[in-house]
């Protein structure tokens, strides 16, 4: 299961703000892989949606976002060039590296997979790396400007169409492509490399992925992408692809650590992520969640808020607990589902609430729990699991009240 994706901005290499979403897994996160797009795509083109998608549901973190001058991202594009490319995929390294997890899979697609291609040597925790429909060679991209090329050279500077929209490019943009050499940096990869082409694909020619292939080092893979075009927009080719990813990569990643390892703090950990005013990384052992508030109050909406939370944890303890019971009893009950409200009354109006509550005055918190018992159960046993109900555990603490000792400890401790 995957979360929504975290909306995210980081400094580029230019100094813009960088337009980023995070796609993290709801469960355990096997590792963090870092998604570079296609030439004046975005982020959010299908391709990259459906395979970051894919890859949180199998327990892997995908960062993606647009480079300086597209999508969301701030800067000029006009000014960009593959140079700054790259630069901006090391700034997206060292953010995750400072505010998640180092990246340990590079994913490129088109002239991203050449950018990631340039990139992987500079990022030393970087374990696998994948390109998809990428070039062997960065100024492959020149032939997309047509006529416009000598223009450009004359005057310093162009129009040319790309996909429906007018782009900018500069002399120095086609400077830079052609100074680059993709094909050195695959012979000195060093790392493991997934080569990933369609043979049908008309805007970078499958020599570009059998160029890639022979000037890398083993281990080295290919995988063709059969009937798909250039740029993965039938979602079950991007799904493929993402579910490929996920299974090659697999054997160069950690082992995730067993349960209860020593290497796991204690207790649960929430850390501010620096996105937004209110956003919170929740770390409880192997999992990690995301705590926020509403847009109402100022946050960017992007996980449960505290009381959620604690709604959430009322709920699945009762959930546990009823099952408990129902199996020891040798109920037939094919599913139970509580569903928990909150809101604060004013304890005169609460009519459910114990009499010591009423007595305090002022507003108290009221949660309700709406539960669903499908199965075969006649009214007595139904009226006899409510009553379990309020032996949960949590429901207890919530009643009973619990001790908070609250003290300063230094950071990392």
């Amino acid at each position: 299961m995957a979360t929504r994706p975290l909306k995210l901005e980081f400094d580029g290499a230019r100094g813009a703000r960088l337009a980023a979403r995070l796609d993290l897994p709801a469960g355990k996160i096997r590792a963090f892989a870092l998604f570079a797009h296609c030439f004046t795509c975005s982020k959010d083109i299908p391709a990259a949606r459906h395979i970051a998608g894919t890859l949180s549901m199998e327990g892997i973190a995908v960062l993606r976002f647009d480079f300086t001058g597209l999508g969301g991202s701030g800067g000029d594009f006009s000014s960009t060039g593959f140079s700054s490319n790259v630069e901006d995929l090391k700034r997206a390294a060292d953010f995750l590296r400072q505010n998640y997890e180092a990246p340990q899979i590079l994913i490129g697609h088109s002239l991203g997979g050449a950018a990631v291609l340039s990139v992987a040597s500079d990022i030393p925790e970087v374990r696998a790396v994948v390109t998809i429909g990428a070039p062997s060679e960065a100024d492959h991209v020149i032939h997309n400007f047509k006529g416009a090329v000598d223009l450009i050279r004359s005057e310093g500077k162009g129009e040319v169409d790309l996909a429906g929209r007018t782009f900018t490019i500069r002399s120095e943009f086609l400077d830079d492509l052609e100074e680059q050499s993709v094909r050195d940096k695959v012979s000195r990869l060093g790392k493991p490399l997934l080569v990933m082409h369609a043979p049908l694909d008309e805007t970078v020619g499958i020599d570009n992925a059998t160029n890639i292939f022979i000037a890398a080092r083993h281990p080295k893979s290919f995988v063709s992408l059969d009937k798909a075009d250039h740029l993965l927009t039938r979602s079950d080719d991007a799904a493929y692809a993402a579910r490929v990813i996920a299974g090659w990569v697999s054997g160069y990643l950690d082992k995730p650590a067993a349960t209860g390892s020593s290497e796991l703090k204690a207790g649960v950990e929430v850390v501010e992520t620096g996105q937004g005013k209110f956003q919170a990384m929740v770390v409880s052992g192997e999992h990690r969640l995301i705590a926020d508030e509403p847009a109402d109050y100022g946050g960017l909406d992007s996980g449960p808020s505290p009381y959620g939370y604690l709604s959430a944890a009322l709920g699945a303890c009762t959930v546990m607990t009823l099952r408990m019971y129902a199996d020891r009893k040798g109920l037939s009950i094919d599913r139970i589902g509580t569903r928990v409200l909150h809101d604060k009354v004013h304890a005169v109006d609460c009519e459910d609430c114990a009499d010591e509550l009423k007595a305090r005055g002022g507003k108290v918190d009221r949660f309700e729990r709406l539960i669903t018992l499908e199965g075969d159960l006649d009214e007595p046993t139904r009226t006899r699991m409510l009553e379990i109900a309020d032996k949960c555990p949590v429901h207890r603490t919530l009643e009973a009240g619990a001790a908070v000792v609250t003290r300063e400890v230094k950071p990392g401790t």
